[in-house]
């Protein structure tokens, strides 16, 4: 009448199933996974030449900035804020009033940066991206200025004619322990 009921069969799991499960879940992570890059700043650094005699750059040509410890910006031994930086870049390297203590022409034009080895990379960086948006937008009027079209929609030979007429010359001096008030 009764059936005894038969005892259960011990489940075997296919282990080659488990393994192709953890492949697809190993190719899903893979695939949806978002792995950060380390940027940094792209600068194309001119050719090492040894024994290279350092030039003579007029004074009236160079635009000093220092960032010290503190973080704080220092132009023509000035203080000045970072949003001011742009402008007084554009001023400089153009020089719209043809002032004799500014260079005579873009392409004398030479910024030097100079910063504290205390100094932020953040603050840094700002400098950096200030001084970089004032040529992209000076490359940006001349593009204007000479065929009425944006910069970045010029042919490359037009954007490297205008990047010779205001070429972006970025000294950038060993870092150094600035005062405070220098």
């Amino acid at each position: 009448m009764f059936k005894k009921q038969d005892r259960r069969q011990d489940n075997h799991v296919n282990a080659g199933s488990m393994a192709d499960i953890a492949f697809l879940l190993l190719i899903f992570f893979l695939v949806t996974t978002t792995i950060l890059v380390d940027t940094g700043i792209q600068a194309r650094l001119p050719v090492w030449v040894e024994n290279m005699p350092p030039k003579n750059i007029p004074e009236r040509n160079v635009l000093k900035i220092k960032i010290n410890a503190q973080n704080e910006l220092f132009v023509e031994n000035g203080r000045a804020e970072p949003t001011q930086l742009r402008s007084r870049a554009k001023d400089f390297i153009m020089n719209p009033g043809a002032l004799p203590t500014r260079p005579g022409s873009p392409r004398k034009a030479v910024i030097s940066l100079q910063h504290d080895r205390g100094t932020s990379y953040q603050a840094y960086l700002e400098v950096y991206n200030e001084l970089i948006g004032a040529y992209q937008e000076l490359w940006e009027e001349e593009a204007q200025r000479r065929y009425q079209l944006s910069y970045e929609g010029l042919p490359v030979s037009r954007q490297q004619l205008i990047r010779a007429a205001i070429p972006l010359v970025i000294s950038e001096a060993e870092p150094v322990d600035l005062m405070a008030g220098e």
